[in-house]
């Protein structure tokens, strides 16, 4: 039994190939509920995965596809963070897909309902592969099977502005591409290795000889970039607002919450598996992510204040949250690192929510996304309202919200940076009172009270999916900041083997 649970994290990859190919042979509702049906089966395997790893005695195995080792072979590796993210992403992209239905009959055009499908079960196929990888190559494809699927979600809806949208997108990601791939040609022709573990090993050993110091830094801080671009980080964000304002709500919520964050863990897992986190150090790449990091934490937040579309707001807050990532990746501390996993926690939580529960504001609206349309529509769509609120509250930080635990754990870590301490307290200090302008703003322009010129007009009733969505949404946010510490305590562990196991 426990042999067979190791093929688990190869049969959600396979699986989610297979569905993308049966759900293209459907129809539209049939491919919905392949869909759907994926993405539970999926989360319940991450959770025997989970489990199986967290009552072994070493917490970690490896699967060798084929039972040949490399070159000719290639390998998945599950830990404790790999099985654990990909949960947290299956869970959002079903709760995301189940909360946007309505918006997805409505501006899909039904000849592309099921290529909608298709593509989610892409990208799901795509950030396992990222999870569990264990060989960088295997990764880029992976990369670049994402952004194809991802662009695809963005023009679906058949529109000027989303193909726009998406043109704009695929640019910014073939430049992240292009920076990754030439990065592991690199490394690739520097070590002839492919799998982490071997590119470890040689890593270690040359970053010791010195002999190639310089390649390697180059081949780093390329791989690096790539990713960064890819993931949002300032000043490569400005493709963001487009990108989430025009895609329909359940897009909008995967690419934010899901799609940018599984290119930010396999950055994670790279720096750890493949690079090794001293050298990492070493190069000093992390202090230019910590520089940008800090950067995009307030240029995200001041963009998000002088915007005037609420979706545009999200999206520009979104750069915001994904530079609190990285500053902790640039600060390096142990603290910072969980702080770091906790924030894409939070962030696939509580944006994927977000950008939900805005889509029923805009529904309330009569399609519009503009503040001034946007004016007590929380009361003509209260679960929306409710939802937005909840969000905005997280994201902010109030204490029970799971987005209060990473500014805490920031907060903490920076007093074991050094020098660096000022700028993070001054950031965190900074950029909360900025998110709390631009949330609050919305918030209240939400709840503004009904005037009698459009008191008695009719409320939008949300449908029943979008309701118990978005109240499961609020339930597993309270629940990840109520709980943090066994949840600090699993990254802290998973970090552990990152570091140590080979």
């Amino acid at each position: 039994m426990m042999d067979f649970l190791m093929n688990f994290p190869f049969i959600t990859i396979v699986l989610s190939l297979f569905s993308a190919v049966v759900a293209f042979a459907f129809k539209g509702s049939r491919a919905r509920f392949v869909t759907y049906f994926l993405l539970l089966a999926g989360a319940v395997m991450s959770c025997f995965v989970l489990a199986y790893n967290l009552s072994s005695e070493t917490g970690y195995f490896v699967y060798r596809m084929g039972h040949y080792d490399a070159p000719i072979g290639n390998e998945i590796s599950a830990g404790l963070l790999e099985p654990f993210f990909v949960l947290i992403f299956e869970v959002v992209m079903l709760l995301s897909v189940l909360g946007g239905k309505r918006r997805i009959f409505s501006d899909i055009p039904e000849e592309k309902q099921k290529l909608f499908y298709v593509m989610i079960n892409l990208c799901h196929a795509a950030l396992a592969a990222l999870c569990y990888t264990n060989d960088i190559f295997t990764a880029y494809v992976f990369v670049e099977i994402c952004t194809i699927a991802s662009c695809s979600l963005l023009m679906a809806s058949d529109k000027g502005k989303s193909l726009i949208a998406a043109t704009r997108y695929m640019i910014f990601s073939l430049i992240g591409s292009g920076f990754l791939l030439i990065g592991i040609i690199l490394i690739y022709s520097i070590t002839g290795h492919l799998l982490f573990t071997n590119l470890y090993e040689a890593i270690t050993l040359l970053w010791r000889d010195g002999s190639y110091n310089f390649p390697l830094t180059v081949a780093i801080g390329l791989i690096v970039s790539g990713l960064c671009v890819k993931s949002g980080l300032f000043p490569f964000h400005f493709w963001m607002p487009d990108t989430y304002g025009t895609a329909t709500p359940a897009a909008s919520a995967i690419l934010s919450g899901v799609i940018s964050k599984g290119y930010i863990f396999l950055l994670f897992k790279i720096i750890f598996r493949v690079i090794g986190f001293d050298v990492f150090l070493a190069t000093g790449v992390q202090n230019i992510l910590f520089v940008f990091g800090i950067l995009g934490m307030v240029v995200g937040s001041v963009s998000a204040i002088r915007t005037k579309n609420i979706k545009f707001m999200i999206a520009f807050s979104s750069a915001a949250q994904i530079g609190y990532i990285y500053m902790g990746l640039g600060l390096g501390t142990r603290t910072a690192l969980v702080a770091s996993l906790f924030q894409i926690i939070s962030h696939s939580l509580t944006k994927s929510m977000l950008f939900i529960s805005a889509g029923g504001l805009c529904d309330a609206a009569g399609g519009k996304q503009d503040f001034a349309s946007l004016r007590s529509c929380a009361h003509k769509n209260k679960v929306a309202g409710a939802v937005f609120l909840a969000g905005a509250l997280s994201m902010v930080g109030v204490p029970i919200f799971a987005g209060f635990i990473p500014k805490l754990l920031f907060a903490a870590s920076a007093f074991e940076g050094g020098a660096k301490m000022f700028f993070v307290l001054i950031a965190l200090a900074v950029s909360t009172m900025l998110n709390v302008m631009y949330f609050m703003r919305t918030a209240l322009t939400v709840y503004y009270p009904l005037g009698a010129e459009n008191g008695a007009q009719a409320k939008t009733r949300a449908c029943a999916s979008f309701a118990v969505c978005t109240i499961v949404f609020i339930a597993l946010n309270i629940a990840v900041g109520l709980n943090s510490q066994p949840i600090s305590s699993l990254l802290e562990k998973g970090i552990e083997l990152f570091m140590n196991v080979r």
